[in-house]
């Protein structure tokens, strides 16, 4: 499914437009990004929780020339599921 799929779902569930729904999944994504950004955590109970953690700076390999390269350290987004969620990708019964 893609972001188009997905508001044309939103939109039908919701009974909302189409621009309706894409202003809202758009809200959305945009406040979830700007509170991990700040080392905040959204959790969603029953869906799963965002967070930020780091990777520490590393050295890899060029894998075409197999030459040692210095990876520096870097932000990440981690998404952790709900148990709800993970229940109904399992199509476990609560």
């Amino acid at each position: 499914m893609n972001k188009a799929e997905l508001i044309a779902a939103i939109a039908e569930e919701s009974e909302l437009s189409k621009a309706k729904a894409e202003f809202a999944l758009n809200s959305a994504m945009d406040t979830i990004k700007k509170a991990v950004t700040k080392g905040d955590n959204v959790q969603l109970i029953g869906f799963g929780t965002f967070s930020s953690g780091k990777r520490a700076a590393r050295v890899g390999r060029n894998p075409k020339t197999g030459e040692a390269i210095k990876i520096a350290a870097a932000k990440t987004v981690k998404f952790t599921a709900g148990k709800a969620f993970k229940d109904a990708v399992n199509k476990r019964k609560k």
